[in-house]
Parts: structure tokens; sequence; C-alpha cells
């Protein structure tokens, strides 16, 4: 299951920037939208769908369902497909009479009560982490982007490490859980990324081959059997070949996660672009990105990130135009205008309680723009 030689070809055979895109729903009662377990009622009757049958999988427990857009040759074709299969299994949800919705955590429901999915991988990642995993009820939004060649896709993770506090920043999503506020932008990232092992923002590698050893390391310690139990914020995807940016919440608005999704594929095309142009680059220490990453958590685009070339403070809202700014050079050339918005889904949630909504209020509100605009939006990269 750990073959680095063969991890090392794929990755030597991959394609610049190819994209592919995971999304994560909650499964809801349509009218309490508490979490219902029913994944494997609705995994078994996507089967009968062409479209779902290639998309539908599962994500830990029986009250999430995933779709992914398998690999797209742009963003443009990957988004295509994923607008597909997001309308198909809106109606199968509507079908079986469930809603869907999608933030970085449900605001209420208990994790207590959630249920593992039945398989050997989930089963087995269960007997590994015991409570960490039950507790792990979250949702998120991963994207793929190809990168030719081992030690370059190395490089690009290792590049990649500063920029991940500000996509964070952009996309958080879940400033409620266990039916209260609890002061985070993004309360998912503080519960998968400070309690599952070998995740977060990893250190930098350099190369493949030091990437690989100690991928090797922990295979022969007995701490790994497949490499996708490095549940990093970047990673290397050794079946296809891609870097895969893990640190976003779930986006509740699908036009949020269609920027959010061509603003990742800008990011890691200008890194790669940057690295083949020969741009200088010291890799900060990592205790100013655990800062910045802190800093993301807690405020999101309320707060202050730490400039980590200047060493000075600089607004988080600023985030997304310095990424636009320097991404401009690979955005040209592949043609992304992603447009993304000033206020994240944690801003607006709480904007809604200052106006008077309660918790259950803004989260119908993010309920129905789900159900509303993944099975309409237009696909703008």
């Amino acid at each position: 299951m750990l073959d680095m030689v063969r991890a090392r070809e794929v990755f030597e055979a991959s394609e610049d920037f190819t994209v592919g895109i995971e999304e994560e729903f909650h499964i809801l009662d349509p009218d309490t939208h508490s979490l219902v377990q029913r994944f494997e009622e609705l995994s078994e009757a996507a089967q009968a769908d062409p479209v779902l049958a290639q998309a539908v999988t599962g994500e830990l427990i029986s009250s999430e369902i995933e779709i992914r857009s398998g690999r797209g040759e742009t963003i443009a074709d990957a988004l295509a497909r994923q607008r597909e299969a997001r309308a198909e299994l809106l109606r199968l949800a509507a079908e079986h009479g469930v809603a869907l919705a999608a933030t970085g955590t449900h605001p209420w429901s208990p994790w207590q009560e959630q249920r593992i999915i039945d398989t050997d991988h989930y089963q087995r990642l269960l007997e590994g982490l015991g409570y960490v995993a039950r507790r792990n009820n979250t949702f998120s939004l991963h994207v793929h982007v190809g990168v030719c060649g081992a030690d370059r896709a190395i490089a690009v993770c290792d590049r990649l490490r500063s920029v991940l506090p500000e996509l964070l920043a952009v996309s958080a999503s879940s400033p409620f859980l266990d039916g209260r506020d609890s002061g985070l932008a993004s309360v998912r990232s503080q519960i998968f990324t400070k309690s599952f092992p070998r995740c977060g923002i990893p250190e930098p590698f350099g190369d493949f081959a030091t990437y690989a050893a100690h991928v090797e390391l922990l295979k022969r310690t007995r701490s790994i059997v497949e490499h996708t139990q490095l549940w990093w914020s970047v990673r290397p995807h050794h079946a296809f070949g891609t870097v895969e940016v893990r640190i976003c919440d779930a986006q509740p608005r699908a036009e949020e996660s269609n920027a959010l999704a061509a603003l990742i594929v800008a990011c890691v095309a200008q890194t790669a672009v940057d690295l083949d142009e020969g741009a200088a680059n010291e890799p900060p220490p990592d205790r100013l990105v655990e800062e910045n990453l802190w800093r993301a958590i807690r405020y999101g685009l309320d707060g202050h990130m730490i400039d980590l070339e200047r060493l000075e403070e600089y607004p988080t809202a600023a985030v997304a135009d310095r990424l636009l700014a320097w991404t401009a050079p690979a955005r040209a050339e592949l043609g992304l205008e992603p447009s993304v918005a000033a206020e994240n889904a944690t801003q607006r949630q709480r904007r809604a309680l200052a106006e008077g909504a309660t918790i259950e209020d803004a989260f119908a509100t993010e309920v129905a723009a789900t159900g509303r605009t993944y099975a309409t939006q237009e696909v703008t990269t």
C-alpha cells in the first residue's frame, strides 16, 4: 500500500495544473436541521445514477457525504463536473427526504450520537484513533492540483506552507459548536488539526528522497499503512500525482467554493512558477507559520497576520487581495479570475446573530443557501 518508488513514478508522469475537487456535506433532517445518519442509504441509491456512482463517497461518519469531481484538465472542467454532481446529489437528497449543508462544523448535533461508517478503512481509523476519530465531526473542501515532478511537488508543498493560514482565513465557516458560538472563526480546524496525529501544517522536506525516507520510517515503525494517514493541511497525493490542499472549511455557498477552488489552483500554479523561475524562498520558521495558523483559526478575516518576509502585521482582511496580486501571472496564464467575497461565512453567520438571529436561524439561512446555490450556481473562474 505504500510504494514510494511507484509514488515517484506517478509524480514524474503527472501533468501540471489538472484539478480535482472534493466537497463534504452535512446530511440533515429538513425540518430540524440536525444531523441524520443516512449516508449508506444515499450511497446505495447513488449507484443507480451514472454521475453520482462515480462522485459519491463516504467521509468517516454516517451523517456526512462527499462528492468528488474526478480529474479535470482545467479548473473549469473540474467545476463543470462538480456542478453536475452537486445538482444530482441535491436531487437525490430531496428524493430521500433529507437536506444538505456545508459549514465546517454542525452547530449543535452531538458528536457522541454520530456513527462511524462501517468500512475497513474507517474501522481501522477508529481502532487507531479512538476518541479522536469519534470527535472529528468536521466538513471541509479539498482541492487537488497536478504537479509534474516528484522533487518539484515536494518543493511546491514546502513553499505553500506560508500561504495555508491565509487560505484558511478566507474559508472560515465554522464559528458554532455544541449549540454556542465557539469564539473561533474555524472551530473545525481546531478540532481536526490539533487532535489528529500527523496533521496540521507539515515541516518542509526539501526533496522527494527526504519525504520518502520519512514515509518509509513511519511504515517501518507501524505508524501508518497508507499515505492518506498523513492528514497534513497540504500533502503530495501518491495515487493522483497532485498537491492536495486540505486546509479549508467547507463552503455553504457554491460561489464561495468555486472561488476558493480557483484561488487554490492559482496559489499552487504560482508557487510552481516561482520555483521554476528560481525565485528565492527561505522556509519560514515553523513557529511563525503556526502563529499565523492560530490567528486564522481564532480570528479568520477579522484579525491580523504576520507578514513572514517583513516580520510585521497586516490586516487579514487584505489576504485575498494579496493572494490575487501574487498569483496574477499564473492566473493570467490559466485564465483564472476568482471572485473572492470580502466577507467569509463565519462573518456572515455572526452578523446574523448581531442582527438578532439565533444560531438555529443563522444555520437555516446557510442550509437554504446550500440548497439554492449548489443546485444552480453557474461555473465561473
